[in-house]
């Protein structure tokens, strides 16, 4: 018999999981806000996956309630995910998948492209998500872990900032605003460069992040996040003295 799956936070994404997670013949356990977690690990001390799908704004507290006997078998998906997130928490190896499926109140899902996944539980990702038919597939190595989570960083950042600005969907997005979409976008990058120490083949994730507009030219721009995400990057990079022009000029006009 297969050992239970945990999910902290049953929300929309957390959602989609257990349904993969069950049809793949796991039987799953629900962590919500108010539950006593550290009963729920005494009762199952050894599950196959404790999956966090809390939101961004919670990750970091979440991990810190996390049962010392669940950290072993943590898996994250959180947006703006980078190594330093799980590392200043002592957690050397999760499993970690970046999402590319959106999932919306009373919408099934939609996928943009292959979620790739990372770590010790990613093949039990990749088969339950399967199961509900969603493309994932499994990286070989934490470097390619990476550029992954800098090419989904740089594709969430990017369309919800120059949402702001210009609004509409990705293919208006590419189409009639290239220029501007590509400004922002170094700008992620030269963060991502800062918060991570890798210098990213800027080629490389542009491309990947066109690859993604594909998946969806209707995918809009602005989500509800857009504004913190702005604040966000704009304070990372005042922390590191960088200029991401095309940032600060969105947020000017934004704040005015």
């Amino acid at each position: 018999m297969k050992s239970p799956i945990i999910i902290i936070g049953v929300g929309e994404m957390g959602g989609v999981f257990a349904r993969g997670f069950l049809k793949a013949g796991y039987s799953v356990i629900p962590v919500r806000r108010d539950d006593d977690i550290a009963a729920i690990a005494t009762a199952n001390p050894d599950p196959e996956l404790v999956l966090l799908a809390v939101a961004e704004k919670d990750l970091h507290p979440s991990l810190d309630t996390v049962p010392d006997s669940w950290r072993p078998k943590l898996a994250l998906l959180q947006n703006e995910l980078l190594p330093r997130d799980w590392q200043q928490h002592d957690l050397n190896d999760p499993t970690v998948i970046s999402v590319w499926f959106e999932k919306k109140t009373g919408r099934e899902f939609k996928v943009l492209i292959p979620s790739p996944t990372y770590g010790p539980g990613a093949g039990c990702l990749v088969a339950s998500l399967g199961a509900v038919g969603i493309a994932a597939r499994e990286l070989s190595s934490p470097e390619q872990l990476l550029d992954e989570l800098m090419l989904k960083n740089i594709f969430i950042v990017t369309t919800n900032v120059a949402g702001l600005s210009v609004g509409g969907n990705v293919g208006q997005l590419w189409r009639q605003h290239r220029q501007l979409a590509t400004a922002i976008a170094n700008d992620v990058m030269d963060l991502q460069a800062v918060l991570t120490g890798v210098d990213p083949d800027r080629d490389k994730l542009l491309e990947g992040m066109v690859d993604a507009f594909e998946g969806d030219w209707e995918h809009g721009c602005m989500g509800r996040s857009a504004p913190v995400r702005l604040a966000r990057a704009i304070e990372q990079a005042d922390a590191a003295d960088l200029s991401v022009p095309a940032l600060r000029q969105i947020q000017d006009t934004h704040n005015a």
